[in-house]
């Protein structure tokens, strides 16, 4: 009698084998997307600040009190992204952008703080399918969250933009660039943070790198634009990620301290595709 032989590691029998796929990777992060404790209140946070503001914003325009009038439409920030009904729908990004960085940071971050990093580079052993799953994942919620949040603050302040002459006009290319730029930019800053994430690899530190990338750095370099009459400094302020991409959401004049729209943005998706190369080359590299 003979020994019945099997292929060395071939499965058992009537056991199915599901092969690793990246729309198997995709849906497996999103589903740890969808259970994230911190994505619901991430997207509360977003959703309420960026409706909040264009509505505050929008009331004290419509107020009958014609100084509150006068300083709002003067205010230099504003003059800056261009006095337009888009202008105030979208006024809350700026705000929005920091729940947004720290959401796809998490996205990364709190699988390694966690160890459960391990577990999903053991299923998917070469990695990669894994970082570009996440990217899909945190860019496409935050299209639609943004997106979504843009519709409300649209609905919310038009009547009040109506009264004050300053209707949304999606005749105009400039206003319609900037509803759409917006979305874009929180989508490019979700990427670029999930990059930042990727390479540090630790919460703090990821969160403290954004504030100080999209909040510290400008408002420093902003002080010493307006106290320096050296050159390097515009150029270096014109530059940086938040001020560079948010220029596409501006729909006014382009004073010679700040790049043209689109330009700003091509600058923040180079920092941002730089970033994701690195992180890619890092994932593949760095033991988990």
């Amino acid at each position: 009698m003979t020994a019945a032989t099997r292929t060395a590691g071939a499965p058992p029998s009537g056991i199915p084998v599901h092969h690793v796929t990246f729309w198997r990777v995709l849906r497996s992060e999103w589903i740890k997307f969808r259970t994230l404790r911190s994505t619901l209140w991430t997207v509360a946070i977003t959703a309420v600040v960026m409706v909040g503001f264009a509505l505050l914003v929008a009331s004290l325009l419509g107020t009958d009190d014609p100084q509150m009038q006068q300083g709002m439409q003067e205010d230099p920030g504003l003059q800056a992204m261009g006095m337009t009904g888009t202008t105030i729908v979208t006024v809350g990004y700026s705000f929005g952008q920091l729940a947004i960085a720290v959401l796809a940071a998490l996205v990364v971050t709190s699988e390694w703080s966690t160890g459960m990093v391990r577990s999903t580079f053991a299923a998917v052993p070469h990695r990669l399918p894994v970082l570009w799953a996440k990217l899909v994942v945190i860019v496409a919620a935050t299209i639609v969250l943004v997106t979504a949040a843009l519709a409300v603050a649209y609905v919310v302040t038009r009547p009040i933009l109506e009264e004050a002459n300053l209707a949304v006009d999606l005749s105009e290319p400039a206003q319609v660039r900037a509803l759409l730029g917006c979305v874009l930019y929180l989508a490019t800053v979700a990427a670029f943070s999930l990059a930042v994430g990727t390479l540090m690899r630790h919460t703090a530190g990821t969160i403290f790198t954004l504030v100080a990338l999209f909040f510290v750095l400008p408002i420093i370099f902003q002080i010493i634009v307006t106290t320096t009459d050296a050159r390097w400094t515009d150029e270096v302020n014109m530059r940086l990620p938040s001020v560079a991409g948010e220029r596409i959401i501006s729909t006014g004049t382009t004073p010679d301290t700040l790049l043209e729209p689109w330009t700003g943005y091509g600058v923040l998706a180079g920092y941002t595709v730089v970033l994701l190369v690195a992180a890619a080359v890092t994932i593949r590299r760095r033991d988990a």
